[in-house]
């Protein structure tokens, strides 16, 4: 087993540090965020992600797991060291590597032996050759050193599980003996290793989520072609799971992709192509579908004659999806920004991500509408017009048909997420409004 330091302990360096530990290494995590790591010393996660805080507890105390600020004595004595702090994103899309090369300053400055030094942040396609360049011109030359690429496929909100049972892992590398001693170190995993040059793997990376952006996009546009065609969504995007050639992951149909990592992943593709005099149409065009969708629910209502001047708005959902608490990017940053601005009275909840949501739009008034913000499904749908269903958390899809009607003045509700059967909520007396679907008939 190898001693490993992780550099940031944010969502990919600490979750790369807590599975590297829980398969076996002895990791040290570096952050130099002392409030984060105070956090950690109290045996709390300082992301939201299932399992992490478990799997961090139990392998600081069975010693392979530590956090410190002190990345002096952590780098000194690294065998590997993986760079897992983020990077901001700059207005024309290019991307601020300033956090990247801080650590590579602060590794430059104590690294005593021989070593790799492996970028698990999702970069710009040949940052890796560019850090190489940089840390071994500032390094004395008896020390051996090479930066590798690995990129992260996970998820956030099963990014434990996406780590620890991969389908992949892919490595990026210059030399053979670099190679070779990052099989070993992912040995442990016992999951099929993909080794490319630098530049493969971070394109690897930019590639995947690029298509994924598509194939969500895809999917929403042929939802909007089914309302009009009277088809149902739901059952052409079952019979499509069933070809090997489509997948069954990301078939879902509703309000279009956010997050911010994997915006900013797309976001770095495009810039790409745009440096080398190339036009990537297919992701330029699942970008527009995507920002079309995003507002979705709220041009539906407003056909519908809904003027929201001073309705009461139940928001159920905040984040980008269920499983994190992460809401940059997410869709309903666009829906409430909108309702506020028509006068609307919004009454929000979400069981993780309210607290994130706050920072973005504080409680109170704003501008000619307020949000408020509650903790139970009940209270935000109790008196309210309309109900917006933006985020499908197990709380929510398991809200009974017969609630809305029991709560709301008037049971209008748009759903994001297609989380119910359309004749279910009719016969309960609900206006329904999903994303693609129609009524089946009796």
């Amino acid at each position: 087993m190898y001693n490993v330091v992780v550099a940031g302990s944010g969502h990919f360096g600490l979750v790369t540090g807590v599975c590297l530990a829980e398969v076996g290494h002895n990791v040290i995590c570096v952050d130099l965020d002392e409030t984060m790591l105070q956090m950690i010393r109290f045996g709390d996660a300082p992301v939201y992600e299932p399992d992490l805080a478990r799997l961090m507890r139990k392998n600081r105390e069975a010693g392979r797991l530590k956090f410190t600020s002190d990345y002096g004595n952590a780098y000194r004595n690294a065998d590997v060291i993986f760079i897992g702090v983020g990077i901001k994103e700059n207005a024309d899309g290019s991307m601020d590597l300033t956090n990247l090369y801080t650590v590579a300053n602060q590794i430059v400055n104590h690294l005593e032996k021989d070593g790799i030094i492996v970028l698990k942040t999702t970069v710009p396609v040949g940052t890796a050759d560019q850090l190489d360049d940089y840390i071994k011109a500032a390094l004395p030359q008896d020390i051996k050193v090479e930066v590798a690429s690995n990129p992260a496929f996970f998820a956030k909100g099963s990014a434990i599980r996406d780590t620890l049972k991969a389908t992949k892992i892919v490595i990026g590398t210059k030399s053979k003996w670099v190679e070779d001693k990052l099989r070993e170190v992912f040995q442990p995993f016992k999951q099929p290793v993909i080794a490319v040059t630098r530049r493969t793997a971070e394109m690897i990376k930019l590639a995947t989520n690029g298509f994924l952006a598509m194939k969500i996009s895809y999917l929403n546009d042929i939802a909007n072609l089914c309302e009009k065609v009277d088809a149902d969504i739901l059952d052409v995007v079952h019979a499509m799971s069933y070809d090997e050639r489509v997948g069954r992951i990301f078939l879902e149909a509703g309000i279009g992709y956010g997050g911010y990592s994997f915006i900013k992943d797309k976001n770095m593709l495009l810039h790409l192509a745009q440096e080398n005099d190339y036009n990537l149409k297919t992701l330029l065009a699942a970008e527009e579908v995507n920002q079309e969708q995003r507002m979705a629910l709220y041009w539906k209502a407003r056909k519908l004659g809904i003027n929201f001047q001073g309705l009461k708005v139940a928001i159920l959902g905040l984040t980008y999806k269920p499983g994190t608490d992460d809401c940059r990017r997410s869709p309903a940053i666009d829906n409430i920004a909108q309702l506020l601005k028509d006068g609307a009275n919004v009454y929000a909840y979400d069981p993780i991500g309210m607290d994130n949501f706050k920072k973005i739009y504080p409680q109170g008034e704003h501008g000619k509408g307020s949000i408020s913000y509650v903790n139970t499904i009940e209270v935000a749908l109790n008196d309210a017009d309309v109900c917006f269903i933006l985020t499908d958390w197990g709380k929510i899809k398991a809200i009974k048909t017969d609630v809305y009607r029991k709560f709301m003045k008037t049971p209008y509700v748009f759903d994001g997420r297609n989380i119910y059967d359309m004749d279910d909520m009719t016969k309960e007396g609900v206006e329904y409004v999903p994303i693609g679907r129609r009524r089946k008939p009796i």
